[in-house]
């Protein structure tokens, strides 16, 4: 549209064929770190990420609430290290074009970015858009993670799985996103990873593992997994080393396997005023 363009500076035009577009800005609900540790591990793990795009945060950001940092040294100020939102393009294992799109979520101008990513989507000849995420969830750390979608369809929403019925919930910049996107014909998706509730504050690498799993299957893209399977063990058996000794979380943890055991199901045998209080307070941790 005129004039977005002054949102964001193109400063490479790579040839690319039908990449899929991976989103995961920091600032809304990312339970365990799930889509912050699915990027990290895909900028680590992804052969030289070549920035495309970069977004002016100046036009976005709010730096009284994400305020770049100072490098000091003995009393000098040696320069600032600013918030930024990059666009990077990169291949997966198999060689596929991939973009991926990180940084901060942006304070303003959700409307305009929105339009802008979708726009930079359409010129890339984008195939799909898919943004990560983590919520607290009633879930068993000792069970495998699950994860749910939106979608800017029902049946690209079933490829996944989703949550019945109607719900209305405050909105990350993923969700504009994702509007943006299908207006412009762009089949989009949210990958929602469920975190156990009373560990949504620890770094979950088993969240990462279910991203990854839930891209494959509904983008066929393929990254390497190196390392995820020992971190997550490692951190399952301190999350179990926490619970244990504590009468009331075991039987939490045990009524959660149960119920994980038995299948979908919209109702849980836990205390609900309890998990409600604890997913309230991690909301209010978060910002939200």
């Amino acid at each position: 549209m005129p004039g977005e363009e002054r949102l964001f500076e193109l400063i490479e035009q790579p040839d690319l064929d039908e990449p899929v577009l991976i989103i995961g800005l920091e600032g809304w609900i990312d339970a365990g770190m799930a889509a912050a540790g699915t990027m990290e591990h895909l900028a680590a793990t992804t052969s030289d990420p070549v920035v495309v795009a970069s977004f002016d945060t100046d036009l976005l950001i709010d730096h009284r609430a994400r305020r770049p940092v100072m490098h000091l040294d003995s009393g000098h100020n040696t320069g600032l290290t600013w918030p930024s939102i990059e666009l990077r393009a990169t291949t997966d294992t198999a060689g596929a074009d991939v973009l991926l799109l990180a940084g901060a979520e942006p304070d303003i101008r959700w409307k305009g970015f929105a339009r802008a990513v979708a726009d930079l989507a359409t010129a890339f000849g984008v195939r799909l858009v898919v943004d990560l995420g983590g919520y607290p969830a009633p879930a068993a750390h000792t069970r495998p993670i699950g994860v749910v979608a939106t979608a800017s369809t029902a049946e690209l929403a079933a490829q996944v799985g989703f949550l019945p019925g109607l719900i209305d919930v405050p909105a990350g910049i993923g969700a504009a996103i994702e509007r943006s996107s299908a207006h412009v014909g762009l089949p989009a998706t949210g990958l929602w990873a469920q975190i156990p509730h009373y560990a949504a504050t620890i770094p979950q690498p088993a969240a990462t593992l279910a991203l990854l799993e839930a891209l494959e299957r509904v983008a066929g893209v393929h990254f390497s997994t190196a390392d995820l399977e020992a971190a997550s063990d490692r951190t399952i058996s301190q999350i179990s080393s926490l619970v244990a000794g504590n009468p009331e979380h075991e039987a939490m943890v045990r009524e959660l396997e149960r119920t994980h055991d038995l299948g979908p199901t919209d109702t849980l045998a836990v205390d609900g005023e309890g998990l409600v209080a604890e997913v309230e307070e991690f909301l209010r941790d978060e910002g939200g």
